[in-house]
């Protein structure tokens, strides 16, 4: 994250990531590419351009306000209070009280169980046998050559 926060800040126009790598590509992880992933959503969210307009400095919402008032009772509010934020897939945003009693769930659990529904999920795109079986061998070749075991 590190080194794609001082690319994104330096100005990069093309950036390659290995979402999911581990040991320089040697091993990959399906919840560290979820984590990665997590992690590229943020910066593609910071990248996205400042819209400073009318609607958005809502100068008509702080007036239907007024001192003393709140916010959620305005209409602009209620339009926007929902999507105005953006919202990690991973992150939790609730007290500690509540996290607690939600069970403590980890970053690195959270991205192991959905990596596990994701892959419950998955169906398979239809591919001619003699394909998947060319595929096959030429995973049980490399495998043999020393490959390493791919579950998590």
């Amino acid at each position: 994250m590190f080194s794609l926060w001082g690319a994104i800040q330096g100005g990069v126009n093309f950036l390659m990531h290995g979402a999911g790598w581990m040991e320089g590509g040697l091993h990959a992880s399906l919840p560290k590419f979820i984590l990665d992933a997590d992690l590229l959503s943020m910066v593609a969210e910071y990248l996205q351009p400042i819209v400073v307009d009318a609607e958005t400095l809502a100068h008509d919402a702080i007036g239907e306000v007024g001192p003393g008032g709140h916010f959620f009772g305005v209409q602009h509010t209620q339009d926007r209070f929902r999507t105005a934020f953006y919202k990690p897939l991973l992150s939790d945003w609730r007290n500690w009280e509540s996290w607690v009693e939600g069970g403590s769930p980890t970053a690195d659990k959270k991205a192991a169980d959905l990596a596990r529904a994701f892959l419950a999920e998955y169906a398979p795109p239809p591919i001619d046998d003699a394909v998947r079986e060319e595929l096959a061998e030429f995973t049980r070749r490399r495998v043999a050559e020393g490959g390493v075991k791919t579950d998590f």
